[in-house]
This record gives C-alpha cells, sequence and structure tokens, in this order.
C-alpha cells in the first residue's frame, strides 16, 4: 500500500543515513535530507487539510442556521450585560409582578390574612417581613419563603403559614417570651432566654424584668437567673447581676451592696449568704461590699463613714498612759 510504501521509504532514509561513512561533507547530506523529509511531510499535511476542506465544504447547511447563531449570540450578549450590570433582582421583580397581576385577574388576589399568636409583632411588622402586599397573589405565594423570612424578625420563633383558595392566607405566629435585659455599653436591650436580642429598647411593660450587665451576659444569664431564684430572699434585694470577665457573677443589690460571687459553685456562696442575712442581718449593715469569693471566709468592706467611725470608735478606747509616780 501507499502508506506502507511511505513507512519503507522513510526506513530506508534513515538506514542509509546511518550506514553512510563520516566525512567532510556530512552535514551538507544530513541537512537535504532533512529539507527534503520536511518537504515530504508539509505536502502530507496539504494533501490532509484539502481533503477535510472538501469534505466540510460538500456538506450541506440547514436553511436558518446562520439566523439561529446570530440570535444566539445577541441573547448571550443580553444575558451578559444582565448578570453584570446587577440587573436580575429588578428583571425577576418584573416577572413576578406580571405574573400576580395575571393570577390576581384569574380571582387569586390576596383578599383576607388572618394572623394568630402574636403579642409584640404587630400586623403591620409581619406583612412586611413577609412581604405581602396588596398586589401579592395567593396562587403564587411560596409558603416555605414566608416562613423563613418571618423567622427573620428577633420575636418569631417559628410561623405557620396556610393558603385557603381563592383568597385567604393564615399565619400563625409563636413568639419568643422576654426573659431578661441586658445591658452593655451604657445601652440597655430586651433579650429572649436564648440571649436573642429581641428589642433594642425597653417598653415600659418590660422594665420589671431582671437585669444582666457584661459581655456574654446575655448567653449566661438563663443559668443565673434560674439558680437565683432558688433565693427568692436575695432576689428581690437584687437591682443587677453583673458578669465580670465572662467568668464568675456579682450582684448589686438595690440599697447599692456589691455582692461578690466565686466563679465555682455560686450556690454555696449564696447559702452563706442566707446564712449570714438571717444571723446577723448583714445586708442591712453600713457596709459597701461582701466578698464570698474564698470558700472558707467573708470579707467585708466598710463605707467610709462606717470605716473612720470604727477608726474613732479604737482611738477612744485606747488606755490612757500611765502618770509617773513621786521620786
Amino acid at each position: 500500500m501507499d502508506g506502507r510504501g511511505r513507512l519503507a521509504q522513510s526506513l530506508t532514509w534513515i538506514a542509509r543515513l546511518r550506514a553512510r561513512p563520516p566525512n567532510t561533507g556530512a552535514r551538507a547530506f544530513v541537512f537535504e535530507d532533512l529539507m527534503r523529509a520536511s518537504q515530504r511531510l508539509a505536502r502530507h499535511v496539504l494533501r490532509w487539510a484539502r481533503g477535510w476542506f472538501l469534505v466540510l465544504v460538500r456538506q450541506q447547511v440547514p436553511r436558518g442556521v446562520g439566523l439561529a447563531a446570530a440570535a444566539l449570540f445577541i441573547l448571550s450578549s443580553v444575558v451578559y450585560g444582565t448578570i453584570e450590570g446587577g440587573h436580575v433582582p429588578t428583571i425577576v421583580g418584573a416577572f413576578k409582578e406580571v405574573r400576580d397581576q395575571a393570577a390576581n385577574a384569574a380571582g387569586f388576589r390576596i383578599t383576607s390574612v388572618a394572623l394568630s399568636g402574636n403579642v409584640h409583632v404587630s400586623r403591620e411588622q409581619m406583612l412586611a417581613v413577609a412581604g405581602i402586599t396588596g398586589t401579592t397573589s395567593l396562587l403564587f405565594l411560596d409558603v416555605a419563603a414566608v416562613r423563613e423570612r418571618l423567622r427573620t424578625n428577633p420575636w418569631i420563633a417559628d410561623a405557620r403559614v396556610l393558603k385557603l383558595y381563592p383568597g385567604e392566607l393564615q399565619v400563625s405566629i409563636s413568639e419568643r417570651q422576654a426573659f431578661a435585659l441586658w445591658q452593655k455599653d451604657r445601652h440597655v436591650s430586651v433579650i429572649a432566654e436564648d440571649g436573642t436580642v429581641l428589642e433594642p429598647y425597653i417598653a415600659p411593660s418590660l422594665l420589671e424584668l431582671p437585669l444582666v450587665v457584661g459581655q456574654g451576659a446575655e448567653r449566661r444569664a438563663k443559668a443565673f437567673l434560674v439558680l437565683l431564684e432558688r433565693y427568692p430572699a436575695i432576689r428581690e434585694q437584687v437591682r443587677a447581676s453583673i458578669l465580670v470577665g465572662e467568668r464568675r457573677w456579682n450582684l448589686r443589690l438595690r440599697n447599692g451592696l456589691d455582692v461578690r460571687l466565686p466563679e465555682a459553685d455560686a450556690a454555696s456562696a449564696l447559702d452563706r449568704l442566707i446564712v449570714l442575712e438571717r444571723d446577723g442581718k448583714l445586708t442591712t449593715r453600713d457596709i459597701t461590699a461582701i466578698d464570698l469569693r474564698l470558700p472558707d471566709r467573708v470579707t467585708v468592706r466598710l463605707s467610709p463613714a462606717a470605716a473612720q467611725s470604727r477608726l474613732d470608735a479604737a482611738k477612744d478606747r485606747k488606755p490612757a498612759p500611765k502618770k509617773a509616780g513621786p521620786v
């Protein structure tokens, strides 16, 4: 075959080149052989390319391919420009509006919204968070998306959304309970049991909630306040529970007295405080701080007035110097 002939010819050329004895004109012979081999290779490549070109030319291109390619190119350019220009939300919003208008014209407009379970979340807040407007269609309303949007409100722990065709929507809300007030950097917020900030301000109806203060106090408030509930005699006197260094708690009583609790086993320290209060009414004394951080001792700090009175009393109790007798 022609192919095998070409292979034999090239092998013969290699054998002839290897058998040629070296001489002064060897470089010239090698160069001429390389030139002839490259010319043959170029001719083969040209014949192969021309054959494939003729095959492609002889193929019949279906009518309309050019128009379709041009339309595809224009569509691709439009899509690319829309994405790069940030116009996708606008286009999606316009599409949803047209879709809702068509559904509303067919009788699926939301005509009533029944809301239940809300105490701190108003009807207007619920509708705004859920994204329900006067043009929203019940037919295309995504119940799961509405539920997730409602849960972004910190007051709403969970929500149940039900569609009743042709135009009624029922929303049932489970609200978090206000648990305490949390002060940080002189700013007070309302928090739930899990530390979620419910409101960045205090409504008058929530002023009686217990107050916790300090970085991290919102997360640890539940455990400590539950412990404090076991000591109602102390709890009634507490004005604020202060987390120190995110490690331990201090109690600020209503009379200004500070009670310093240990980092571990605060319950034992509160038990000792109960005994001290019962036996000596320590919290009513003229002192500014009670330190219960050490398990084997109690340290108190007197007020400046009490400390001065104590010093004066100590001076009065000093015995008078003895007079020298007659010589």
